[in-house]
């Protein structure tokens, strides 16, 4: 059955009935879920034609997705392909066999004068490349997404000693440039 969202207007037959309203799968979705912040939300009135454009874009997909990942790490999933020195077995992040390599590179780092520019040429990474590992959270056991750092449900290949050691040595190397 054919209905309109009683917040845009829009006529669908996928609208939804949610606290005695008919709202369109859109304006569905970032309804809030008190009842007095969703009345005055659907008080709110505006032209389904000004949403047509995020209908067509498909942008619903995209907030639904960084949501779902957002979700994963909250939950101490992975959200992004595996760091160098981790692999994914059975849905896990685990410690492949470069893991080693991880804390080598710390240490090295850590405990030689060679440039960032000469210590990645020494392990095969890029300048950028080098710094992403040398900041990289999952190193520790954690996941970073959308700014918030997350407690993860993988084995930390470094100590949190260590990886606070060359995040001071990085600041200090970073400030010098």
């Amino acid at each position: 059955m054919i209905s309109d969202c009683d917040k845009c207007g829009y006529k669908s037959a996928k609208n939804k009935i949610i606290n005695d309203k008919t709202l369109c799968e859109f304006c569905a979705y970032f309804a809030p879920e008190k009842e007095e912040d969703f009345n005055s939300y659907v008080e709110e009135k505006v032209s389904w034609r000004e949403l047509q454009t995020f209908r067509k874009q498909e942008k619903l997909g995209g907030i639904r997705q960084k949501r779902g990942m957002k979700k994963r790490a909250q939950g101490g999933g992975s959200v992004t392909r595996p760091a160098f020195g981790y692999k994914i077995k059975n849905n896990k992040l685990t410690p492949d066999e470069n893991s080693k390599l991880v804390e080598e590179i710390y240490l090295d780092f850590l405990n030689s004068n060679l440039s960032l520019n000469r210590l990645g040429k020494k392990y095969g990474f890029s300048v950028m490349g080098l710094k992403k590992i040398l900041t990289n959270f999952t190193y520790l056991g954690k996941v970073k997404f959308d700014g918030e750092i997350h407690e993860g449900n993988h084995v930390p290949i470094i100590s949190s000693t260590l990886f606070n050691q060359v995040q001071d040595r990085m600041e200090k190397v970073c400030k010098k440039n």
